[in-house]
């Protein structure tokens, strides 16, 4: 399976964020499973979710700190690129 994500080192913070459709991130259940699932590409690492609606605005799930440091990061500042899990 491949897909997008980044690995962030923010204020001696290093975590992952991975791109998900919307409705994973609006159901806290499946995005449980979809953060326990891309463990495997990132392991140790806190790892959160962004999902964006039909205007392009994302929407975070994951650890609090994390969440608010990146909801107000431009997209366009994360290094997004493609990842495989196998």
């Amino acid at each position: 399976m491949q897909f997008e994500g980044a690995v962030v080192r923010e204020q001696g913070v290093t975590f992952a964020a991975v791109i998900v459709k919307r409705h994973v991130v609006d159901n806290p259940a499946l995005a449980g499973q979809a953060i326990a699932s891309f463990r495997r590409a990132f392991p140790g690492m806190p790892l959160v979710l962004m999902g964006q609606d039909s205007s392009s605005r994302a929407k975070w799930f994951g650890r609090r700190d994390i969440v608010r440091f990146l909801a107000n990061t431009p997209l366009g500042a994360i290094p997004w690129r493609r990842y495989s899990l196998s």
